[in-house]
C-alpha cells in the first residue's frame, strides 16, 4: 500500500540527514500532534489545495511504501468529524526515510506533483515513461555485460567469458543507479 505526505523540502532535507522525519502536518511536530498526517492516493491532491495552497516554501510529496514503515498506521477521521467521515491513514511515530520510495516535488498552488498523474498525463504516458526507463536501464545493463563478455572470452576464453560477463554487470550498476536517480530525484 502506497501513502503520500505532502512536506516541506527543508523538513525533508533535515529528516534525510538525521534519519527520522517528525513533522506531523506543515508547522506542526508528530511530538505537538502524536501522530504524521498522511493521505491515500485519492486524496493528497485534496490535502495540498486545503491546507498548503498559501504555503511559499518549496514543497515535496513523499510516496510512502507501507510495507516498509516500522510504526502502526490506522485510519482515521478527522477530529470532530461525524459518522461516516472520509478516513485518513495516520502514522503513530516517527517516519524512516527508508521506508520513503519516491519524493515529487510540487511545483506552484494547486499544481500536481512532477512526474504524478496531473493534467494532460494519462496512466497510459506514465505506464510507457517508466517502461522506457526500465528499458534503458536493461539496456545499460546488457551491453556493458556483453562487451565484458567479448572481451573476456577474447583474453581468457570460457572462463573469461564468465569473468568478463560478471565485470561488465558490475560496471553497469553505476550508470544504471545514476540514470535512476535522475528518474526519480530525492
Amino acid at each position: 500500500m502506497r501513502l503520500f505526505h505532502i512536506a516541506t523540502r527543508a523538513d525533508w532535507e533535515a529528516a534525510r540527514r538525521s534519519g527520522r522525519y517528525t513533522t506531523s502536518t506543515y508547522g506542526v511536530t508528530l511530538a505537538e500532534e502524536g501522530f504524521i498526517h498522511a493521505s491515500r492516493a485519492d486524496q493528497w491532491q485534496g490535502v495540498r489545495e486545503r491546507f498548503y495552497a498559501e504555503v511559499t516554501e518549496p514543497l515535496v510529496l513523499l510516496v510512502i511504501d507501507g510495507d516498509r514503515l516500522d510504526v502502526p498506521v490506522v485510519e482515521e477521521a478527522p477530529p470532530g468529524a461525524g459518522p461516516g467521515a472520509e478516513t485518513f491513514p495516520h502514522l503513530y511515530g516517527a517516519l524512516d526515510p527508508a521506508a520513503v520510495v519516491q519524493v515529487l516535488p510540487l511545483e506552484g498552488a494547486g499544481s500536481h506533483a512532477r512526474g504524478g498523474p496531473g493534467p494532460g498525463r494519462s496512466f497510459s504516458s506514465l505506464f510507457l515513461e517508466e517502461l522506457f526507463h526500465r528499458l534503458a536501464l536493461a539496456g545499460i545493463v546488457l551491453v556493458l555485460a556483453a562487451l565484458g563478455a567479448v572481451l573476456g572470452a577474447a583474453v581468457a576464453g570460457d572462463v573469461g567469458l564468465l569473468a568478463g560477463t560478471a565485470i561488465g554487470v558490475v560496471a553497469a550498476l553505476p550508470p544504471a543507479l545514476w540514470v535512476r536517480r535522475r528518474h526519480s530525484p530525492d
